[in-house]
């Protein structure tokens, strides 16, 4: 469905240009939910807004790389393009739904605006598609809730508004920028079920960004690890959980909370993320690498096949590294 090659992108500031993806390389396939995981500023978002169109150039810039969704390059397409593929093709849900939701008009509003734009359906029919997607997503009494502002929902279920919007037009491709991050956990599983009932109903490939492993535990199919603008780790679920092979995997599995191991402190990963103003030439992790060798720090890894699905770039895997290791 959905092909990522070899995607670069900066932005020019005062400070310099910052280059946030280096390099990114993934596939998306129908009905798939892939989890693109790491810690703040290593690339998620901008990734997820340029496969939607959304990078303002400038600052920004694509300076290398393809978006191919159905074999169509969305980095070659125009603004006129790319608005009959957002929304209808791929959309997005972001990450506050306050935000995204414009507090001086009604939900029903803003639910059928997108439909009417893309699809020229009649308002009674868009209403009565708006009412089917309310109910879809679990808000009781949707007629009435059409007629309500978002101030006057809560917010789990200003998120489910949300989410009706981006599927009302019958996406192929979802983006949740972490979608669950201001949920308190009961409403997260709400909206995790969610997200899984929709997919078995429509089929909707997802690409999820999130932070929380927790999160990536409950949905995900694959997950993709990312530092420093790069996809360093990818793999199924049961591979980046159980076999993870690269240190930076490794650290923030270590670094999550487990209540079957009591008297196990968590372990922090030192240090600081590389400067994207000037990033390093080798792996951008080995600063903080326990295993750190010196080619590290020089020479950027090769990708490494371990499995049909599961690749990592880290010199470990480099036969001559198994020395180090012992």
């Amino acid at each position: 469905m959905l092909s990522v090659r070899d995607l670069e992108v900066s932005f020019k500031t005062f400070g310099g240009e910052v280059q946030a993806i280096r390099g990114v390389s993934f596939d998306l396939y129908k009905g798939e939910t892939l989890a693109v995981v790491g810690e703040s500023g290593c690339g998620k978002s901008v990734t997820a807004n340029t496969i939607m169109g959304l990078i303002p150039q400038p600052p920004g810039r694509i300076r290398n790389g393809k978006v191919l969704f159905k074999n169509r390059d969305l980095t070659k397409l125009n603004k006129r393009a790319l608005r009959d593929i957002q929304g209808v093709d791929i959309s997005m849900i972001f990450q506050d739904p306050m935000t995204a939701l414009n507090p001086t008009l009604k939900i029903g509003e803003q639910l059928i605006e997108g439909l009417r734009t893309h699809h020229k359906v009649s308002r009674t029919e868009a209403k009565r598609k708006a009412v089917e997607m309310l109910s879809l997503v679990g808000i009781s009494n949707p007629e009435e809730r059409l007629k309500q502002y978002p101030h006057q929902f809560s917010g789990g279920m200003r998120q489910r508004i949300v989410i009706a919007i981006a599927l009302i037009c019958e996406p192929e491709l979802l983006i949740a920028d972490e979608p669950t991050t201001a949920l308190d956990v009961t409403i997260q599983a709400q909206i995790l079920e969610l997200f899984d009932e929709i997919q078995r109903k429509t089929g909707v490939g997802i690409i999820l960004i999130t932070h929380d492993l927790g999160v990536v535990a409950k949905i995900a199919d694959r997950i993709a690890v990312m530092y420093a603008g790069k996809i360093i780790e990818i793999g199924n679920k049961r591979e980046i959980f159980y076999n993870p092979q690269h240190p930076y995997t490794q650290g923030l599995l270590n670094s999550v909370p487990r209540l079957d191991l009591q008297e196990e402190e968590l372990k922090p990963i030192e240090g600081t993320p590389p400067d994207l103003f000037a990033p390093p030439e080798g792996c951008p992790f080995a600063a903080r690498c326990p295993f750190a060798m010196e080619v590290c720090d020089r020479v950027y890894p090769a990708t490494t096949q371990l499995t049909s699905q599961h690749t990592v770039d880290c010199w470990l895997q480099d036969p001559r590294a198994q020395a180090v290791l012992s």
